[in-house]
This record gives C-alpha cells, sequence and structure tokens, in this order.
C-alpha cells in the first residue's frame, strides 16, 4: 500500500491550498505538518528536504515535491486531471496561470500594510482582464478544456470563490462563470471539501500573519 501523502506548509491558505484542492478533488487523502516556529522550517532546510529552501512541500511517490505549480502538474498528470494530450495541456496551462496570477495577488493581501488600493486593483483587474477569459470559454462548454474535468477548473472554482469572499457579487455580469461555480460545487469530492471541518483553510487571519512572521522570521508592518 502507498504511504499517504504528506504536506508540509503553515496552517493556512498561502502556497498549498490550491494543492489541498487538487488532491481532494482528485480524492487523495493527506495529511498535514504544520510548521509553527522557525526551527521546524531550519530543520527541514538542514535535512535537505527543500531544494530551494522554500515550502510548500509535498511528500508523494518517494518524492519531496516542491515549487507550487510542480506539484500541481504532478498530481494533475497523476489523476487525469490535465488533458488528453500536449495541445490541452498547454491550454490547462495557460488557464491555470492566469488564475494563479490573480489568486496570488488575493494572497499577498495579508502582508500588505494598506491593503485598499490592492482591492481595488484586483477587483478592476478580475473583472476587466480575468473574468472575461472565463466567461468566454465557458459560453458553451461545461469545462474549460477537453470536455472533462482538469486541474484548470479546479483552481477556476478555488479563485472564484476567494473572489467572492473579496467582492460578493462580483460574478453577477460573468453569468457562464456563475454557472460553472454551480455545477463544480455539486462534484460529489468538491462539495465535501467545502464541508466545514474539511481540510480546506479559512480566509487568513492575524493567528496566520503571525506564524508567516514567526516561521519565516520576517517583519510585517
Amino acid at each position: 500500500m502507498a504511504e499517504k501523502v504528506v504536506l508540509h506548509y503553515l496552517n493556512g491558505r498561502g502556497r498549498m491550498e490550491s494543492i489541498r484542492w487538487l488532491l481532494a478533488v482528485a480524492e487523495v487523502e493527506f495529511d498535514e505538518v504544520f510548521l509553527e516556529t522557525h526551527e521546524q522550517y531550519e530543520k527541514l532546510i538542514s535535512d535537505g528536504a527543500l531544494m530551494f529552501q522554500q515550502v510548500p512541500m509535498v511528500e508523494i511517490d518517494g518524492m519531496k515535491l516542491i515549487q507550487t505549480k510542480a506539484i500541481l502538474n504532478y498530481i494533475a498528470e497523476k489523476y487525469n486531471l490535465h488533458g488528453k494530450d500536449i495541445k490541452d495541456r498547454a491550454m490547462i496551462n495557460m488557464y491555470s496561470e492566469g488564475v494563479m496570477d490573480l489568486m496570488e495577488m488575493i494572497m499577498m493581501l495579508i502582508v500588505s500594510p494598506d491593503p485598499k488600493p490592492k482591492l481595488d486593483n484586483i477587483e478592476s483587474k478580475a473583472k476587466e482582464r480575468y473574468l472575461p477569459v472565463f466567461e468566454k470559454a465557458l459560453s458553451g462548454p461545461i469545462y474549460l478544456v477537453g470536455g472533462k474535468l482538469s486541474r484548470a477548473d479546479v483552481q477556476l472554482l478555488e479563485c472564484t470563490l476567494m473572489l467572492e469572499e473579496k467582492f460578493p457579487g462580483i460574478l453577477a455580469d460573468f453569468p457562464n462563470v456563475k454557472s460553472f461555480q454551480g455545477r463544480m460545487t455539486r462534484v460529489p469530492a468538491i462539495s465535501e471539501f467545502l464541508q466545514p471541518g474539511s481540510k480546506r483553510k479559512q480566509q487568513p487571519d492575524e493567528k496566520y500573519k503571525k506564524s508567516i512572521m514567526e516561521v519565516f522570521q520576517i517583519k510585517l508592518l
């Protein structure tokens, strides 16, 4: 029997959350080791577990994977969430990286001393740059690429939920995206992941901000 997947990160969303989402959709059970002290982080580095001295790190199939995109690509390939051919994968990667660019802006709000201008910028870019792309892509198909569920769909759902946390009603002008969101949340594995008590993490708060400062020994305003 294969060893259970183990995730090493802080007890919060950050760059690990998309990985949690993809594993949940693939119905892969995983354990988590939460970094709470700088010493834990330093030990991973000294043990040679972090190639570039960075987390997230995922133990899977006898490997210790780092770099979020590399981890997501591995999981997507392993669990048939990366398209049927190289052209599908190119489209999936383009959609996924666009979504990740937008989610990255939301992730960084927790370390911003003045989030208001950044929130305005995120809302503007979401409405003018990102959501129109997905609204057009979903004008007929159920899924973004190749007529089947992929990593891109999972990350788009994650992103729309993050956007609605910050901007309720933001999808009002994007009915195809909103319908897509509704369909996706009815997928059994996703419905389960959205329930209280799952391994999905809540919005970043002051406790999470303090853990970032403690683990990485950085000062945030």
